[in-house]
C-alpha cells in the first residue's frame, strides 16, 4: 500500500480506475510477476473496502475485478526414464518402492496412497479401487506387473496386524500405524536428495499420464484413470506429448500417401522421416 500511495499523483479520495490501471502498467514496467501485481491490486481493494466499511467514508473503489492479470498455467512436468532409473535405484525399502511405484504406474495422489486399504486391492484383476478421491469420487485404476511385484514384496513383510491401511510406519513410537501424507512426502524428499533427481509425488503422477498418452492411450481413458472431473485438466498433457504428436503426424501422412493421389506421388519424391528428424 505504501508503494501505491507514494506513486499516486492525487489524493486517495479522488483516485480513479484510470489511476489504478496506470499503476498496474507501472508495475509491469518494473517486470513484476503477474501474481505479485495481483497481490498489489488485492491490497488496494482491501484498503478502499476498509475506508468504506470501517470508517464510513463515501469513497468509490477505483479498482475492478477485470483489472486482475491472467495467471499463467504451468504445464505439469514429467520425469525422464533416465531420472526414474536413478531415483528407484536408491530405494531399498520395499514399502517405499511400492508406494512410489503405485504413483508412477497407477497415477495415485499422495493422499490416495496414504488412505489405501487392503480390501481395495484386487490382484485377480490387477486393479485398485480408489475410494473418496478428489471431489469425494471413487474410481478404479490398474497396476502393471512391476507395480504389482513391488506391492506384493511389501505385503509379504508387512506386519500381520488388524490395521487395514496398506502402508504403515515401520519404526518409532508410531510403528504399526498408517503412514501419513507428510510421512510419504518426507520419504520422497529423502530419495530425491539421495538420487539427485528433481522429483515429487505429483510429478510421478504426471509422468504416468504422459507415458500413457505417448503410448497411444485415449485421453478420456487417462481422465478416468487420473480421476479428473474435467477433461480440460487431462488435455493439458496433450501439450506435453510431443512424441505422440509426432507419431500421429507420421501415421496419418503415411496413410494419406498410401491412399492418395497417384499423380502427386509420381511427381513428388516421398518425404523420409529420417530426413525430417535430422533437420
Amino acid at each position: 500500500m505504501k508503494h501505491f500511495l507514494a506513486w499516486l499523483p492525487v489524493p486517495v479520495e479522488v483516485a480513479t480506475p484510470a489511476h489504478v490501471k496506470r499503476y498496474l502498467d507501472h508495475l509491469l514496467e518494473k517486470r513484476l510477476a503477474p501474481k505479485t501485481i495481483n497481490e498489489h491490486l488485492l491490497v488496494i481493494r482491501s484498503f478502499y473496502r476498509y475506508l468504506h466499511e470501517e470508517e464510513g467514508r463515501k469513497i468509490d473503489d477505483p479498482s475492478a475485478r477485470k483489472m486482475f492479470l491472467r495467471m499463467p498455467k504451468p504445464l505439469p512436468r514429467h520425469v525422464r526414464q533416465s531420472e526414474l532409473d536413478l531415483f528407484f535405484n536408491v530405494i531399498t525399502k520395499k514399502r517405499d518402492r511400492a508406494i512410489f511405484m503405485l504413483m508412477l504406474r497407477c497415477g495415485l495422489r499422495v493422499e490416495e496412497v496414504a488412505r489405501l486399504r487392503l480390501e481395495d486391492i484386487d490382484y485377480h484383476y490387477s486393479q485398485i479401487v480408489v475410494r473418496g478421491g478428489k471431489g469425494g469420487k471413487d474410481r478404479t485404476t490398474y497396476f502393471s506387473s512391476d507395480a504389482g511385484s513391488a506391492l506384493a514384496a511389501y505385503l509379504q513383510i508387512r506386519p500381520a496386524i488388524r490395521e487395514q491401511n496398506v502402508f504403515l510406519v515401520d519404526k518409532g513410537v508410531c510403528k504399526g500405524t498408517p503412514i501419513s501424507v507428510r510421512g510419504i512426502q518426507k520419504r520422497m524428499e529423502y530419495y530425491a536428495k539421495k538420487s539427485g533427481v528433481s522429483i515429487s509425488c505429483h510429478r510421478l503422477r504426471h509422468t504416468m499420464a504422459t507415458q500413457l498418452l505417448n503410448g497411444g492411450a485415449d485421453i478420456v481413458a487417462i481422465q478416468e484413470l487420473l480421476g479428473h472431473s474435467q477433461i480440460e485438466l487431462t488435455m493439458r498433457y496433450s501439450k506435453l506429448s510431443n512424441l505422440k504428436t509426432r507419431n500421429d503426424y507420421y501415421r496419418v501422412m503415411e496413410n494419406l500417401e498410401a491412399e492418395g493421389d497417384d499423380t502427386l506421388a509420381a511427381d513428388v519424391p516421398p518425404i523420409r522421416n529420417s530426413f525430417l528428424m535430422g533437420h
